[in-house]
């Protein structure tokens, strides 16, 4: 059962819109996909409670009696997302059990030096080589200087950027439903989805390649 992990301890980077998408991908590939939290906000469980009955299904955290959580029984995959300021134990209990981790990061100094520091810390863990760790640009606005910064820094480091997401406010619609760009025609979010293409495959099987690990 794979557990894939939307992490990056700067707060603002849309992880949870991200985690939700990732959920979304997966379910509508016909897997059985669990999408929790790890922190209090408890945001994955809220957005979890507009979905619509007719839409691909995720499940949450199953909470035993004995308030174990765990994933509910047929779970084929796990999407975590995680909260700002990610460090310590709670990283550590994360990184424990993580098979993939997903990085957004938005174009901005404050982005790069958070996810530089994050990144580094990564690679002091003894889990880092077990680890398959992709970047995603998020929130992206093309034909900018931010962006042209972004891409100077992700050039120096030996992780693949599976993708350049716009921003637009077709994830900030959707997800007041309960909704991902897989639930909708695909006609309606083309441009997204092509966005996507690259991390869909990674999600759905392919290894993205280029891992500093892999070699």
């Amino acid at each position: 059962m794979p557990v894939i992990v939307i992490a990056n301890p700067k707060g603002g980077v849309g992880k949870s819109t991200l985690a939700s998408n990732v959920a979304g991908c997966l379910a509508a590939a016909g897997h059985a996909v669990m999408l929790g939290d790890v922190d209090r906000q408890q945001s994955a469980r809220q957005w979890l409670a507009l979905r619509p009955p007719q839409a691909a299904p995720i499940s949450s955290w199953d909470v035993a009696a004995d308030d174990i959580v765990r994933p509910p029984r047929g779970t084929t995959h796990v999407v975590l997302d995680t909260p700002a300021g990610l460090h310590g134990k709670r990283l550590e209990a994360v990184l424990r059990i993580a098979d993939r981790l997903i990085v957004p990061l938005q174009p901005s100094l404050f982005d790069i030096q958070a996810t530089h520091a994050f990144l580094a810390a990564l690679r002091e863990h003894k889990r880092w080589a077990l680890i398959e760790t992709v970047l995603v640009g998020n929130r992206v606005r093309e034909h900018t200087r931010a962006l042209e910064q972004l891409h100077r820094y992700l050039e120096t480091l030996p992780l693949p950027v599976l993708a350049w997401l716009r921003e637009t406010q077709n994830y900030v619609q959707l997800a007041a439903h309960g909704l991902t760009l897989f639930d909708v025609a695909p006609g309606r979010v083309e441009r997204d989805l092509q966005q996507w293409a690259p991390l869909t495959a990674w999600l759905r099987g392919r290894s993205a390649g280029g891992h500093e690990k892999a070699a």
